[in-house]
């Protein structure tokens, strides 16, 4: 698997393995869906990070959904570039790919926790520039993103603010944002209640979704769901 010829019969083939009816309902509306499982498509993506990674980046099709989602794991696998302003550029063209909730969803950045820690500030940023374009998914992956690494102590207020000031009618902002501030109530109950509670400028169905995701966490007591479900918008 040297070529992307070579990578698009391998994603063919596990193709038949998979499961499109499924994989296609999980993403209505995106066009030529192969279905194959994230395991296996993880697995192709360790081997291609262990040859010319740089190549297949390069010449990478994207006419299939999973031929996304590769690239992002691709760069999930890799060891990032010394300088993270280059390794951010590839993570950009990537974003700039994406077309389905699931192609953003599955990336992760690489060189894990040494990676995020050593380079945190430049992150934060790069993450905020991105909740503040005009793209769908490029918004929800600011969002995605800061949600999984930036809902600490020391970001949680601004992150607030952040995604109270997204002002996007896409379904997959909207959702986005409902789940990273169910995280946020999870992880800082006091501040995001009181977030939700006070003036906010979040559109109704956005603030009922994050009210339901809340009340569906297992990490919420049953009396502080009683509390959130009374807070719904007529």
């Amino acid at each position: 698997m040297n070529t992307p010829l070579d990578i698009k019969a391998e994603l063919l083939r596990l193709a038949e393995q998979g499961n499109k009816p499924f994989t296609q309902s999980l993403n209505p509306g995106v066009p030529n869906v192969l279905g194959i499982r994230l395991p296996q498509l993880r697995k192709l993506a360790a081997h291609i990070a262990k040859g010319d990674w740089e190549a297949y980046l390069t010449t990478a099709d994207t006419y299939y959904m999973e031929e996304r989602m590769l690239q992002g794991m691709v760069l999930g696998c890799i060891r990032p570039d010394r300088d993270v302003e280059v390794y951010l550029e590839r993570v950009t063209r990537f974003v700039r790919l994406i077309n389905s909730w699931s192609v953003c969803d599955t990336f992760k950045f690489g060189g894990g926790k040494k990676f995020i820690t050593t380079n945190r500030d430049r992150l934060w940023q790069y993450l905020k520039d991105w909740m503040q374009v005009e793209g769908e998914y490029e918004i929800r992956f600011g969002v995605v993103m800061s949600m999984q690494l930036f809902i600490d102590e020391e970001h949680i207020d601004e992150l607030l603010r952040l995604y109270d000031g997204i002002r996007h009618e896409g379904y997959y902002v909207k959702m986005g944002v409902a789940w990273a501030l169910s995280v946020c109530f999870v992880k800082f109950p006091d501040i995001t209640l009181r977030y939700l509670q006070g003036p906010n400028s979040l559109d109704n169905f956005t603030y009922n979704k994050a009210l339901q995701k809340i009340t569906e966490s297992y990490r919420v007591d049953a009396t502080t769901k009683q509390t959130i479900k009374g807070m719904k918008r007529k």
